[in-house]
């Protein structure tokens, strides 16, 4: 990994942080907007689900707009868009322009959710593509620490605004790396892959040089031909996995914990500060366990680490709900001890696996149109989830929340056991050739039973 290489990578990760720093510093700013503007359970609720909303604006969008004008112009516009957001909900008057800035760094997310990681793969190397892939994923971890971290340090070090609001604060943060991302991206070349679907293969062959990507690059004209549709019966159970897997994602309870954790913690008992501060080992916690995922998902296997994932995560779910009523004072470690186990299963499994598995499970002519589907079934089910979260726990309770999402937990451990076969070992055309020859042999079972 060459010099150009590492600062590629390190400027375009930072994507990945502001991804995750936008989606988590919500999580200390809800109560005391809530308590500012005096929202309801449903404004509360609108509050949250307005970025995510823009998410799917985004995921919409993106994936044409970057094939016609490239992947760095979409990741100049996200990045944009994260310091003006930053900017606008720091100088938000009121909360109806509050939701309008928050719905902007929502669309940043979702153009950053599909283009960075596209950008990266595009001009790693094969040999390190994996690994600089995961670069990205780890960024999104590591920006959702920063943002515990810094919502913390606001309340700790009393870093409020002029009208003494400390809310503003925390969202000005985010200017910060979203201004950096945003001038570091003029340092960085476009994508060469891209450049030479557009015929410019002079420019494209000189950036392979820098890179020193010495492989040859596969244009469209390659696969011209390939008559494959995302709806085509063979690949009907691929397609019923790739939306399951990021809808379980968010239906297992994570959004709970990274946006409403203080709010939570807060109806156990636990003050601001505390809540703040117990929010920053979840942060560090998701950050690690995503390592131990990177490490170990190409030697366990996709299906044993999202089946002992999953039975992990409805465990420690239920176990949460049970403490969640117990005297925080007395049995808060145990609770803890509880949120940490459902992170730790949810890292090495859901959350990093609906990825993997729907980059794998399709054929090369549907894989990108299949893992928009996938990115937008995502966020869609992200903003419900965000949106019905604050409801859920003003009319269910915390404990009964928590059994809901054990219950999601547990149904995706019952799909994935029935649906989902190992791929790990295996060649994309192997696994394609698994498909096509399962989808043989059913029809020749069924054409058996017919005579």
């Amino acid at each position: 990994m060459n010099a150009s290489f590492k600062l590629i990578i390190a400027i375009v990760s930072l994507g990945g942080l502001l991804f995750g720093f936008d989606m988590a510093v919500v999580s200390g700013i809800i109560p005391l907007v809530k308590s500012d503007f005096g929202l309801s359970p449903l404004q509360e609720g609108l509050f949250v689900s307005s970025a995510l909303i823009g998410c799917i604006l985004g995921v919409a969008f993106a994936g044409k707009l970057s094939d016609k004008y490239g992947r760095k112009l979409l990741l100049i516009a996200a990045a944009a868009l994260f310091f003006l957001s930053a900017i606008g909900c720091s100088l938000s008057p009121g909360f109806e322009l509050l939701l309008v800035a928050r719905w902007l760094s929502g669309v940043g997310v979702g153009v950053a959710s599909i283009v960075v990681p596209l950008y990266i793969a595009e001009v790693a190397p094969s040999k390190i593509r994996g690994r600089a892939v995961t670069f990205y994923q780890l960024a999104v971890t590591i920006g959702i620490l920063v943002a515990y971290l810094s919502n913390a340090l606001v309340l700790h070090y009393e870093w409020h605004w002029f009208d003494g609001t400390y809310w503003r604060m925390m969202f000005l943060i985010g200017a910060l790396p979203a201004l950096l991302f945003w001038i570091g991206l003029y340092r960085i070349p476009e994508s060469p892959r891209w450049l030479m679907q557009q015929g410019n293969d002079t420019k494209a062959s000189a950036i392979m040089r820098e890179l020193e990507i010495h492989e040859i690059v596969v244009t469209p004209s390659s696969t011209k031909g390939a008559k494959v549709s995302l709806f085509t019966p063979v690949y009907r159970q691929a397609l019923l996995l790739g939306l399951l897997l990021p809808l379980f994602s968010q239906l297992s309870g994570i959004n709970a914990i990274v946006y409403f954790g203080p709010t939570i913690l807060l109806q156990s008992g636990l003050s601001l500060s505390g809540s703040l501060q117990t929010q920053i080992w979840f942060g560090l916690a998701n950050v690690i366990f995503t390592c131990i995922a990177i490490w170990k998902v190409d030697s366990w296997g996709r299906r044993p680490l999202y089946l002992v994932g999953s039975a992990g995560a409805t465990i420690s779910l239920l176990l949460t709900s049970w403490f969640i009523n117990y005297n925080i004072q007395l049995y808060g470690w145990l609770l803890v001890l509880t949120i940490l186990g459902f992170l730790l299963c949810f890292a090495f499994s859901i959350g990093p696996l609906k990825f993997v598995v729907a980059s794998e499970i399709f054929p090369s002519a549907i894989r990108g149109q299949a893992m928009a589907v996938s990115v937008l079934v995502m966020w869609i089910a992200d903003a419900l989830v965000g949106q019905l979260t604050p409801l859920m726990l003003s009319s269910w309770g915390s404990a009964w929340t928590f059994r809901f999402f054990a219950v999601c937990c547990a149904i995706a451990f019952f799909a994935v056991f029935y649906l989902l076969p190992e791929t790990k070992g295996k060649s994309l055309e192997e696994i394609e050739a698994y498909w096509l020859n399962k989808f043989k042999k059913k029809q020749k079972n069924e054409n058996t039973n017919l005579k």
